[in-house]
């Protein structure tokens, strides 16, 4: 390592010092969500890096992120790590390839003591490999009450709502009420019950890698009034500081709600 580099990390690790002192003494956002985005670029800006690296790189750069999260105190993050439209719109090597990743990171974080797991998505929208591994953390995890991570996986805002609609309708119908009645069982809190992620708080802030500033569908209910905060790194690249400088940056703002 260059005396410049050692300086650069010497100058890196009082400032992220000073970054966690600051945030010791405020409130955390109770729900983050990661946007995990530009694992494909950084591969593609690698020699000999295939985009299969480049998204394990991005899986690995999570786990990291994770134990960021939990020792900032905030208590449930969602990553966001398959979308619907990923499933319909990437090639099938790539699906295979994302499959075994994530099969792979669930059971990493599986393994960290306290940890709760809990699959946010569609079953039906992914391959059956990895509907068995999220299906089974979740079970293993359940009982865990320490940081809750959801991972988004066939996951999509839209269809999310649509769903929740219809089990209302459903419920409705084996309830066996009318037509008449079924305006009066959909209402906000209702439809909250039915999401994925019934009984979690809302999400407080979204951070999103790769400098994209766009939700992606990405849990739209939830994020009604959330704040955003984009990071240029890549997301293997996501570092300490970009971090905990959006968890700052979170508690700087002023939330509204509308008043």
């Amino acid at each position: 390592m260059s005396l410049r580099e050692r300086v650069k990390a010497v100058l890196y690790g009082l400032y992220a010092r000073r970054l966690r002192a600051q945030l010791r003494t405020v409130e955390p956002p109770r729900h983050v969500g990661m946007i995990v985005d530009g694992n494909r670029r950084w591969a593609n800006r690698q020699d000999g890096v295939s985009v299969a690296e480049g998204h394990r790189a991005g899986a690995d750069r999570m786990l990291v992120f994770l134990n960021w999260c939990d020792e900032a105190g905030v208590k449930v993050v969602t990553l966001y790590l398959m979308s619907t439209d990923n499933v319909t719109n990437r090639n099938s090597q790539e699906i295979t390839d994302l499959t075994e990743i994530i099969a792979d990171l669930a059971a990493d974080l599986a393994e960290v003591p306290d940890w709760k797991i809990h699959h946010v998505g569609d079953v039906a929208r992914i391959p059956e490999q990895l509907a068995d591994a999220l299906t089974r953390v979740t079970a293993e995890t359940a009982d865990r009450d320490g940081l809750h991570i959801n991972l988004a996986v066939g996951y999509g805002g839209r269809h999310e709502i649509t769903e929740a609609v219809r089990d209302i309708i459903r419920e409705h119908e084996v309830k066996g009420r009318g037509i008449d009645t079924l305006a009066e069982d959909i209402t906000l809190e209702n439809i909250a019950a039915h999401l994925y992620t019934a009984g979690q708080p809302d999400l407080d802030l979204v951070i999103r890698t790769s400098g994209e500033q766009r939700i992606s569908d990405f849990m739209l209910w939830q994020s009604a009034h959330t704040e955003l905060y984009f990071v240029e790194a890549l997301g293997p690249d996501l570092r300490e500081i970009d971090v905990l400088r959006a968890l700052r940056d979170f508690t700087r703002r002023q939330r509204r709600f509308g008043s």
